[in-house]
């Protein structure tokens, strides 16, 4: 931090704005720790606390709006980089769908402040046609809010955490070995579970799936995108939109005597593979997740093999059983 402070004042808002928006188009550098030493800075009178927060601010629009414009011109192939990227593949797509769904634009505010959130939040307002001047209204906000819970909290106990610095430098190796020894079985655990999870789940092909759509007793489909997924890009016709969460709350009302065969668009089947698994704890056997997803279903669709169950909407309605 000591070393921090140094070079903040160095180099001033240059460092700032650099820092933050190096962290909000998405690298792993943190800006917390920058803006808890400006606001510490701020607080021995050394940086301009308002300017600290213009520039904190401006670099946050800056990388912010670029996601925003990805998101308007690349649609959801923006969602599926971010989304191959993260160690829940589909919880980090899924969850924040749900929270903008739930609470449109005015997610944006909070967004900085929940993990996860942020990275999705801002190409998805461009996918879904969120305007212009509302984004930059919710997201400002946001950004404000977000900054002044960084800066502020180094203004207010500047005292206190060049106290707390001096004796975090004496612990440093010991705290960092710990923190680096639990960040290291955390992600071994994901991705662990992860395989055990892939491996673990029998696949249905689009061919097989092709072969029972054609028969007297057709499966039942079920779409567990996101339902800005499904709307945005048609799913398999007759398939019924359901999340995860819904699935499980309506279980009672699938076929136990029929085949059930659920898909995503997320990497690796991921969603469907969970609905999966959780079907099968309730005791349904003839459950599948398709291989690849709608992805898979599209591509084979436009080899002209002769599906004739092409793309289209998905049912959000009752599952009609």
């Amino acid at each position: 931090m000591n070393e921090t402070i140094q070079f903040l004042t160095e180099y001033g808002p240059l460092v700032l704005f650099a820092v933050v928006f190096v962290e909000q188009i998405g690298l792993p550098l943190p800006a917390l720790p920058v803006l808890v030493a400006a606001g510490v800075l701020a607080g021995a009178g050394h940086v301009n606390l308002w300017i600290a927060l213009g520039v904190t601010v401006s670099a946050a629009l800056a990388a912010d709006w670029i996601w925003f414009e990805l998101g308007r011109r690349q649609g959801r192939r923006v969602l599926d980089v971010l989304c191959r990227i993260a160690l829940e593949p589909d919880s980090c797509v899924r969850r924040t769908e749900d929270f903008f769904i739930k609470h449109g634009p005015h997610s944006l505010v909070a967004a900085k402040l929940i993990p996860g959130l942020s990275t999705i939040a801002r190409p998805l307002a461009g996918i879904v046609g969120l305007g212009a001047a509302l984004f930059l209204l919710y997201d400002g906000l946001g950004a404000v809010i977000w900054a002044l819970s960084g800066l502020g909290v180094g203004y207010v106990f500047s005292d206190q955490i060049e106290q707390a610095v001096t004796y975090a430098e004496q612990i440093a190796p010991a705290a960092t070995g710990v923190a680096l020894g639990v960040l290291v079985l955390y992600i071994a655990h994901k991705v662990v579970l992860r395989r055990r999870q892939l491996r673990d789940v029998p696949r249905i092909t689009v061919e097989q799936l092709t072969e029972k759509l054609r028969t007297d007793e057709p499966p039942l489909l079920i779409d567990v995108r996101p339902q800005t997924s499904a709307e945005a890009e048609p799913g398999i016709p007759s398939a019924v939109l359901m999340s995860l969460d819904e699935l499980i709350r309506r279980h009672h009302e699938l076929p136990r005597h029929r085949d059930v065969v659920l898909y995503c668009g997320c990497p690796n089947d991921v969603a469907s593979a969970q609905g999966t698994l959780l079907l099968h704890k309730r005791g349904f056997t003839r459950v599948w997740p398709l291989a690849g997803g709608i992805e898979a279903w599209r591509r084979r669709s436009g080899t002209g093999a002769g599906l004739e169950y092409g793309a289209g909407p998905a049912v959000i309605l009752g599952m009609g059983v």
